[in-house]
């Protein structure tokens, strides 16, 4: 299933793929500030959003 973690603040893409990654390892690795916008980035439950997504048509 694919993933997206982006800045809340900017929207600038932190992680996209279709392996899963624990959103605090990528927060983490960017030492916990948006490489685009500098803000600070951190992982809660609150601010997960899972979105279905249509099947692209082959």
């Amino acid at each position: 299933m694919p993933q997206r973690i982006i800045c809340k603040s900017c929207g600038y893409i932190l992680y996209e793929g279709d392996e899963f990654v624990y959103p605090g390892e990528i927060v983490d690795g960017y030492g916990e500030l948006c490489p685009s916008c500098k803000s600070k980035i951190t992982f809660s439950m609150d601010d997960i959003r899972m979105e279905l997504k249509p099947a692209k048509k082959r």
